[in-house]
């Protein structure tokens, strides 16, 4: 069963890598805007935004079912994470996270993780009502992740993580399915070297259906109105590739600071690469800090070669609190993220660990 999960794991890393690779390395811009369900490129946890994304390769716990599923192996028993994030301070846009991995043998963890991202209320308009005054609507999204990790060896860990993608307002939805594969390598004499490999968001198409797709319209010479239903075009989704490392500077007292790239290539936006550190003392205080590249993200937002909204930045910190000598702890983490015309993008989390 451990050479068939490990077979399975490189072999379906390989063939989609396989499948993508003209696409996820051309990193093409003139593709932006051509995919749909955006919301998976949205980190909803503050740890890991804390830098970035920047640690894929030695991402552990909850927020590595977002990064690198692989790096969910390293949970002890339990692992509990709750987030908030006020996205884009001042759109009224939020975003509320909630992740729990249990681990069911040795060697195999699982886990399920909930995000819904919401808009407020949206004025309803139509053509007689172009101005609103018709009441409003909520739009929301919503992804449910299922989650499933081993450890092939002490230095081999690889998953999967099936998503469920929801997309809806009052008269209409989509729904959709995809795929995240994942494979972290640890080595050096004090497992100080990571490299980690992800696949992310690999899956069908998606389309919107329902109500909200027909209106009713009335033909010279008919007594009665006639119903049209416009057709929906399909759209895919969000394909990432991201190839990361870190390496670990150990000192005593458990204290550490952590050096990490990540490369990220995007089948339908610009490549992006994002460099980050972080420290840690006696694993009790992290503070972490990262900067995202990608091309024309020094320019002003208003300059056409500047196409996202982020602007590279982001610091983090937790605070880790043993509460007993059996590995039970308590987490608080804060991320800050960098954002044009609004005022940055706050998350804060709360973690239990067994």
């Amino acid at each position: 069963m451990k050479k068939l999960f490990k077979t399975i794991v490189i072999a379906s890393l390989t063939i989609i890598i396989g499948f993508t690779s003209t696409e996820l390395f051309a990193g093409n811009k003139d593709r932006a805007g051509q995919a749909g369900a955006n919301e998976l490129l949205v980190n909803p946890w503050a740890a890991s935004s804390g830098w970035g994304n920047a640690g894929m390769a030695s991402i552990k716990g909850v927020d590595a079912m977002w990064s690198n599923v692989a790096g969910i192996t390293f949970t002890n028993t339990l692992d509990i994470n709750f987030s908030y994030t006020n996205w884009l301070a001042g759109s009224e846009t939020s975003v509320v996270a909630f992740g729990l991995l249990t681990r069911l043998s040795e060697s195999v963890v699982a886990g399920l993780s909930v995000m819904s991202m919401s808009f407020g209320e949206i004025q309803r308009t139509d053509t007689e009502h172009p101005d609103g005054g018709i009441g409003t609507y909520k739009p929301s999204l919503m992804n449910i992740n299922l989650a499933l990790a081993k450890s092939f060896s002490n230095s081999i860990h690889g998953g999967f993580v099936l998503k469920i993608i929801s997309e809806q307002i009052a008269d209409m939805k989509g729904t959709g399915v995809a795929l995240d594969a994942g494979i972290q390598y640890v080595t050096g004499i004090t497992d100080n070297i990571h490299f980690g490999i992800a696949l992310k968001n690999i899956g069908p198409t998606m389309k919107f259906n329902g109500d909200g797709l027909a209106f009713k319209v009335l033909i010279d010479g008919m007594s009665s109105d006639l119903t049209v239903v416009q057709r929906a075009d399909e759209f895919e989704l969000p394909t990432q590739l991201n190839i990361a490392a870190a390496y670990d500077f150990n000192f005593q007292q458990s204290s550490r600071l952590t050096l990490a790239f990540n490369f990220n290539s995007n089948a339908f936006s610009k490549d992006q690469y994002i460099g980050g550190i972080e420290g840690s003392y006696r694993e009790i205080l992290m503070l972490r800090a990262g900067y995202t590249y990608e091309e024309g993200v020094t320019k002003n937002i208003e300059d056409d070669e500047c196409t996202n909204v982020n602007k590279g930045f982001s610091f983090g910190a937790t605070v880790q609190a043993p509460l007993n000598d059996k590995g039970l702890k308590v987490c608080i983490d804060y991320s800050y993220r960098d954002t044009a015309h609004w005022n940055g993008t706050h998350s804060v989390g709360a973690r239990i660990l067994f």
